[in-house]
């Protein structure tokens, strides 16, 4: 497959220069070099710039409402478990309305991977702080400085357990698509956290910025199954910004909970059940 099969013919409408250019050519291109065939792809969007995804890859989607990208994904994966899930989320999306979602997803270990269009500020509503955002940032409705500590999608994710841990660069999109065929593969709930500058509203984290200070852990020998390890460099945050695989752990995925998936895909079995024995447990 080429990148040319996720194409379509929906006018994009992103801001010119925003990191969501990059995150689409690299998903397309990691599907591709996967050779996954598009009917067995699904992705879900929630609310923000990030949203707009599901019109600009040929693939099945479902854009759903702000928060809820998890709840549907997780719905998606359990109907029919053969089909591969990416979720795709705003910071906003994420880590405000949508947090609740998170540390479940990550702990029962759904077999999908979620993408955050990470840009540390809300872009679609032209530029207020998300929960990203990090202390001080000033924006038009935080002008002496946002007063809270911003959320760490990273520490967030290892605290929930979540088995396979890793942030990317919009400006690295090579690197970006091997850390993303990474968490594709992986059995398990995958968090690809993406530095993604907004060049209309955030000002501070361009990209110029992350260029001047982000690292690759592979290339200092990080041993991604250390949880403490990984915790650490997650904490790393100012001159140095690590970026690469933090976290990976092998464990069941939350399918495998499900006696009734052992038979296939819910999709695949018959609607029919014999109730006899489920009524006789109760009288």
């Amino acid at each position: 497959m080429s990148i040319k099969h996720f194409d379509t013919p929906t006018t994009n409408t992103w801001c010119p220069g925003c990191g969501n250019f990059a995150i689409l050519m690299t998903v397309k291109q990691a599907l591709a070099e996967l050779d996954i065939p598009r009917e067995d792809i699904v992705a879900v969007t929630g609310i923000g710039c990030h949203g707009k995804f599901t019109d600009y890859i040929n693939v099945n989607g479902i854009h759903t409402i702000h928060g809820r990208v998890l709840p549907v994904a997780t719905a998606i994966k359990i109907a029919n478990h053969r089909l591969k899930v990416i979720g795709f989320a705003g910071d906003g999306d994420a880590f405000n309305i949508g947090i609740g979602h998170f540390a479940h997803a990550a702990r029962r270990n759904v077999n999908m991977t979620y993408v955050i269009h990470d840009n540390l500020i809300y872009g679609l509503t032209t530029g207020q702080t998300s929960p990203t955002s990090k202390q001080g940032f000033i924006t038009k409705t935080s002008p002496r400085g946002e007063w809270s500590i911003a959320i760490n999608p990273l520490t967030q994710a290892l605290t929930a357990h979540a088995s396979f841990v890793s942030r990317t660069f919009a400006g690295e999109p090579q690197h970006m698509k091997e850390v993303l065929m990474q968490a594709i593969q992986h059995e398990g709930f995958a968090l690809v956290d993406v530095l993604q500058p907004c060049v209309s509203w955030n000002k501070v984290n361009t990209y110029q910025f992350y260029r001047e200070r982000v690292y690759k852990l592979e290339d200092e020998n990080h041993d991604t199954s250390d949880w403490n390890k990984a915790f650490l460099k997650a904490e790393e945050w100012g001159e140095r910004i690590p970026i690469g695989v933090f976290y990976r752990e092998d464990r069941p995925s939350y399918e495998k909970n499900f006696p009734a998936l052992a038979n296939g895909p819910l999709v695949d079995q018959p609607l029919e059940r014999d109730m006899d024995a489920l009524f006789k447990e109760y009288m």
